[in-house]
């Protein structure tokens, strides 16, 4: 009897908690490795004359509110206990607190105890009660370093989960808003909330991404967002473009609800995931809708040439270098003045990845030295090593615009989708000269046009299919009210 009794409690999913006090004890304490884990925490107290245990992780509870708790359960007397027969009972009479809520399943009971939720186990009494009285380390909801604006909010998301959801429900007061929670992870057990407008969102594509999370088998996301994103995109290792759009800034995550969007917010990262998205999307930028229609219109079209100019810049000027006969007069200023032994093409190469090196060492470089190593960097790439003869100015100069220009995109994954592939229209024009770079393109277009949203729809929409007002918003900032008016 006592090795049954034994299995079953170490089988702890399955138990289901009973009047047996000890029993109950035993099983808790043994799956949620109280003796083992020095944060997890099993107080013994007693309420009026019974024997009853707490459970909590050190750190996930509230301090002013546990000594609430307390206080309330300390004034129990063994005569008041004999008249609530229900542990619901007990709760309405003890536990006046908002969020209580009842548990007999020890794995639910050790899931939620493990994300703040304090347990009370009472003798005499099937199951257990769970008091929402957690708190998690926070930072504060500063702007994002990487998508900041002049003018507008100057909150963004943090790592934790409500946090973010709330922020989310201080701009859409509807309660059309919708937030569903889902676990993912059979040993991280990790919090996604997906996120949308009831009503406005295409119940098909929210139903499709719902039955696609909870289908996720993957024992944790251990990188949080990418992890998810990473198990919801089909498999395309050769295909760079990015699959979903991310954001730190709840207005836009907001925006993005409203007019049809779902957001998947996962807990433990800051970044929140906007779906469906297309290739399109990515030439918006917060800082488009804080400032005038005809303002915000220019800067987008300033950001789409620019970034075009990176993708192609560099290898038409090396086929341009290549075939001397194809540069006009009025173009001459391209030619190269004063030539060295080292090819173009090596040059070209060379600097793509010392511009790499320089943006993965600057990461792990302390915030003190991050002047000195600028300066350091901009000598060794700018001035030395064309007095060397390694580079010529010219090469310096186009590569200095590409690296600058990449950041007037938002979206790192988009820059270095293009990125390799420029360098790949490079390598082909070098290869097959203007057919090589011909088909360096068409390549690039079938990539694109053959790439495999999350959450249903088309990569190139509203291109293909064709959708022209859809289209016209993309392209150009129309006033706000205007937008509004025409849903």
């Amino acid at each position: 009897m006592e090795n049954a009794e034994k299995s079953r409690i170490d089988h702890g999913g399955d138990f289901l908690l009973e009047a047996d006090y000890e029993e109950n004890r035993r099983a808790a304490d043994r799956y949620l490795r109280v003796e083992e884990s020095f944060d997890v925490v099993g107080r013994n107290i007693t309420i009026g004359g019974r024997r009853a245990r707490l459970y909590f992780v050190d750190g996930f509870v509230k301090d002013d509110l546990m000594q609430r708790v307390m206080q309330f359960l300390m004034g129990a007397k063994p005569e008041e206990m004999q008249s609530l027969p229900t542990m619901e009972a007990f709760a309405d009479r003890f536990l006046p607190y908002v969020e209580v809520s009842e548990a007999s399943r020890m794995e639910d009971i050790a899931v939620q105890v493990l994300s703040g939720t304090l347990a009370l186990l009472v003798e005499g009494y099937a199951g257990a009660l769970m008091v929402d009285a957690r708190t998690y380390p926070a930072r504060g909801v500063e702007e994002p370093d990487d998508d900041r604006v002049l003018r507008g909010a100057h909150d963004g998301f943090v790592e934790t989960l409500v946090f973010n959801t709330a922020l989310i429900r201080r701009r859409l007061r509807d309660p059309r808003l919708t937030m569903e929670i889902v676990q993912v992870g059979a040993v991280s057990r990790t919090d996604v909330v997906i996120s949308y407008m009831e009503g406005v969102a295409d119940p098909k594509r929210v139903e499709r991404l719902r039955a696609a999370i909870r289908g996720i088998t993957l024992p944790s996301l251990t990188m949080g967002q990418e992890s998810l994103a990473e198990c919801l995109a089909r498999r395309q290792w050769y295909n760079p473009f990015p699959k979903v759009r991310y954001t730190e800034r709840p207005d836009c995550a907001a925006a993005s609800i409203a007019e049809g969007g779902i957001a998947v917010v996962v807990d433990n990262t800051p970044s929140v995931m906007l779906l469906p998205t297309s290739i399109f999307e990515f030439v918006q930028d917060a800082n488009d809708f804080y400032f005038p229609p005809l303002v915000g219109t220019y800067l987008r079209l300033v950001r789409m040439l620019i970034f075009l100019l990176t993708l192609f810049l560099t290898p038409v000027w090396y086929l341009l270098l290549r075939n001397p006969e194809w540069i006009p007069a009025w173009m001459d200023f391209v030619r190269i003045k004063e030539p060295n032994s080292v090819p173009i093409l090596l040059q070209l190469l060379v600097i793509e990845l010392m511009i790499d090196g320089i943006k993965l060492a600057s990461l792990n470089t302390p915030g003190a030295l991050n002047n000195a190593f600028g300066i350091v960097g901009a000598l060794i790439l700018g001035e030395f090593a064309v007095g060397a003869g390694l580079f010529v100015p010219e090469v310096m100069l186009y590569m200095a615009f590409v690296a600058i220009a990449t950041f007037t995109q938002p979206s790192f994954e988009l820059g270095y989708a293009f990125k390799l592939f420029r360098i790949l229209f490079l390598v082909f024009s070098a290869l097959w000269g203007i057919w090589g770079f011909v088909g360096g393109v068409a390549l690039m277009l079938l990539v694109v046009a053959t790439t495999k949203t999350v959450a249903g729809g088309s990569y190139l929409f509203p291109l293909i299919p064709f959708h022209g007002p859809a289209l016209l918003r993309l392209l150009l900032r129309f006033p706000i009210h205007r937008k509004n008016a025409g849903r």
